[in-house]
């Protein structure tokens, strides 16, 4: 019998912060930025867009690149690299003012998010592995990581972006803070992928099964279904605040309607009691 790691309520808390820092943070706290950076630096919504175009086009590629380095470094190295890489970037888009430098830093956030995404799922999967009967719960708790990064940056942006209000280019500010967080977040995750490092690859099988043959035919449906919701949640998720801002939205309404729904992406992930996984 597998022995069951210590503190796996713990360990699946410390790893939720991956899937906060990969898409909760780097991915979604740019929405709350797009209305300052566009007022600021004149962009057309086409440009504020291909921001988040550019990042969802780097996750994609860090998606494809991801299994070829899980085979050469391991879900905890790649889990820890790739958070303090997507703080680096956050930092970094704080320090340019023209477009290419900042499409280049949105795109390699994009990567650094898929490293981190999917290898603290991994590593989530490993643990629900430990423990059968709340296997469902604690992926939930994992995935539900992602509405926690919303909610912080919704408490920190539009209190940043007051804060530097007088200073040029007050949106910096914000990418730096939140790359403050990121980086505290990634300090926390050492520790369970530290100790994930111990589990066996194949903990998300079930007992006596094999991987089942892998077949495009049988995902088709799963893909374009996945690929309708990504058109959707990306452009919602983009230009939603500055939609709020257009129609004289407060700052602290803003951060309310922001931080509920960075809440309910947490409610949603814990609702997942199934039992096998």
């Amino acid at each position: 019998m597998t022995a069951v790691l210590p503190s796996v309520w713990a360990l699946a808390l410390a790893l939720s912060l991956g899937a906060a820092v990969s898409l909760g943070i780097t991915r979604f706290a740019y929405g709350l930025l797009l209305p300052a950076m566009r007022a600021d630096l004149g962009w057309s919504y086409t440009l504020a867009g291909a921001m988040n175009t550019a990042n969802a086009m780097g996750y994609f590629l860090g998606a494809l690149l991801t299994p070829w380095l899980l085979k050469r470094v391991g879900a905890g190295t790649l889990l820890c690299g790739g958070a303090f890489l997507a703080s680096l970037f956050m930092a970094l888009s704080g320090f340019f003012t023209t477009t290419e430098p900042l499409l280049v830093q949105r795109l390699l956030a994009g990567v650094a998010s898929a490293l981190v995404f999917i290898a603290g799922g991994l590593l989530a999967t490993r643990l629900a592995a430990q423990q059968p009967s709340h296997g469902g719960l604690l992926l939930g708790l994992y995935y539900g990581g992602t509405g926690l990064g919303i909610t912080v940056s919704a408490a920190l942006v539009p209190w940043a972006l007051e804060q530097a209000a007088s200073l040029l280019h007050a949106w910096r500010w914000a990418w730096w803070l939140l790359a403050l967080v990121c980086v505290l977040a990634s300090a926390v995750l050492l520790w369970p992928a530290s100790v994930m490092a111990s589990a066996p690859a194949n903990a998300g099988l079930l007992h006596g099964s094999k991987p089942a043959h892998f077949s495009w035919r049988q995902f088709g449906f799963a893909l374009g279904g996945y690929t309708l919701f990504g058109m959707g949640y990306i452009g919602y998720m983009t230009f939603v605040v500055a939609l709020l801002r257009e129609q004289g939205s407060s700052a602290l309404a803003v951060t309310m309607f922001y931080g509920l729904l960075g809440l309910a992406v947490v409610g949603g992930g814990i609702t997942q009691r199934g039992g096998h996984t």
